[in-house]
């Protein structure tokens, strides 16, 4: 959990790290490599995407191990991913949360 959280915060601190991505949809500049820029929310939703597709996989392994046609290493490796991932989200969630309570704190 703790990997994916990081790996996760270093995204959003350095955006323009992750392949195609720049700043917040913002574009880097003329003639930078010729990858058209991907806005934040479409990154966060690509997220969510794979998120719930991990999630599914795990469910679908895990009905596959009670009918016997998946071994218990397979359902394991499967539901351990979609724990994963599940906790990601919610550490995503939480730090959403957070910064929305703070911008409404502050003093207009």
């Amino acid at each position: 959990m703790v990997s994916a959280v990081s790996s996760i915060s270093s995204m959003i601190e350095r955006p323009a790290g992750v392949a195609g991505v720049s700043s917040f949809g913002i574009s880097p500049g003329a003639g930078a490599s010729g990858v058209s820029p991907v806005s934040f929310g479409d990154v966060m939703s690509q997220v969510a995407t794979n998120a719930i597709d991990t999630m599914k996989a795990g469910e679908a392994a895990s009905i596959s191990g009670m009918q016997g046609k998946a071994s218990v290493q397979q359902v394991v490796e499967a539901v351990m991913s979609a724990e994963q991932t599940l906790q990601t989200a919610i550490a995503i969630r939480d730090k959403v949360v957070a910064a929305y309570q703070e911008i409404a704190r502050m003093a207009i």
